[in-house]
């Protein structure tokens, strides 16, 4: 069973100026007008959303149907660019882990992962006492994704009102936002590196091999940066 009082606590910690399920709407909005545009239903673009629920995987579907992919050529594309979360959930299932929480609610857990409730809960699982930090992610995902289903629902509907311009500037708010908090993060040696490295790198691989310049170049600078953090000492 999912403890109410730690659910409903971390559904509503979205709320806030500051909140990334804000820059998270804003992106599917116009993903949700993109279901339209690409022939999808209200029905499908709405399940698409609850299934796929993180951005790039979603842009990844979209486009493949676009080109006319088979489902096997979708579901390896959208399998392969959501592999990035499982960084996420290396770090952040250990401090959600106990003994009294049965694993059938670890399955239901990784569903949210996402880096708009990957940063709320790293802000804010200390406050929450481990027996049920679980129950609180859960209701962080739950948030996440509730934003994301009916920011797609409402892109849906306002489609014939928003022009291309329009659909890319709502889509990369969310990419936009998290450049900021990673800058923002920048308190160690390691995280500046990355960051920097990362953006050096990923520009410099560009000019190799396009398609794979963001790949190559996080994990030569992650790479950089870990051994640059060992060196001294962080």
């Amino acid at each position: 069973m999912i403890n109410t009082k730690y659910f409903l606590k971390g559904f509503v910690s979205i709320k806030g100026a500051d909140s990334p399920a804000i820059a998270l709407a804003a992106s599917f909005i116009a993903i949700g007008a993109l279901f339209k545009t690409i022939g999808l239903n209200i029905q499908e673009s709405i399940f698409s959303t609850f299934l796929t629920y993180a951005l790039p995987g979603s842009l990844i579907m979209a486009e493949s149907l676009i080109v006319g992919a088979s489902l096997l050529n979708i579901f390896l594309a959208v399998w392969l660019v959501n592999a990035r979360l499982y960084p996420m959930t290396v770090s952040l299932f250990p401090l959600l882990t106990h003994k009294s929480q049965p694993k059938l609610k670890y399955y239901l857990a990784c569903h949210f992962i996402a880096v708009s409730a990957w940063l709320i809960m790293k802000e804010n699982y200390k406050s929450v006492e481990r027996k049920y930090r679980l129950d609180f992610w859960i209701g962080v995902g739950a948030a996440n994704l509730s934003v994301a289903v009916s920011a797609t629902a409402f892109g849906f509907f306002i489609a014939d009102y928003l022009n291309k311009d329009m659909m890319i500037g709502l889509a990369i708010v969310n990419p936009v936002y998290f450049t900021c908090v990673m800058v923002g993060a920048m308190k160690t040696i390691q995280m500046s590196s990355a960051v920097i490295l990362g953006s050096l790198f990923g520009i410099m691989f560009y000019f190799v091999s396009p398609e794979w310049c963001i790949l190559l170049g996080g994990f030569t600078a992650g790479t950089f940066a870990f051994f640059i953090g060992e060196l001294n000492g962080t």
